[in-house]
């Protein structure tokens, strides 16, 4: 896993969103990803292109469409690395205090 190119990936929303979206439909098609996203497929090509180089999403063929899939690995082994070290407990308290003080 290279973290940096995980952590490049993961600073634009549009980016998030897509992951989000194969989070909720896994093996969706470039098509029915740009339907949620308010940009062209070349564009968004682009960004699944970053992520498939983060090895964030994954790709496999039925017949003629190109399905996309997440791979929450890369994911999973920065929690591991950055967000598992500190204590759940007390990042659960900071979390709800900021909501609270937020108004969220």
């Amino acid at each position: 896993m290279d973290p940096d190119k995980v952590f490049k990936a993961l600073a634009d929303p549009s980016r998030r969103k897509l992951l989000d979206q194969l989070y909720e439909r896994n093996g969706q098609t470039l098509g029915e990803l740009c339907q949620h996203l308010d940009m062209a497929r070349q564009s968004a090509t682009q960004h699944i292109g970053i992520l498939e180089a983060a090895n964030l999403v994954s790709t496999g063929w039925r017949g003629r469409e190109k399905l996309h899939f997440i791979n929450p690995v890369p994911l999973h082994e920065v929690y591991e690395r950055w967000v598992r070290k500190f204590e759940r407990k007390r990042l659960g308290l900071l979390h709800d205090l900021k909501q609270q003080l937020e108004g969220e």
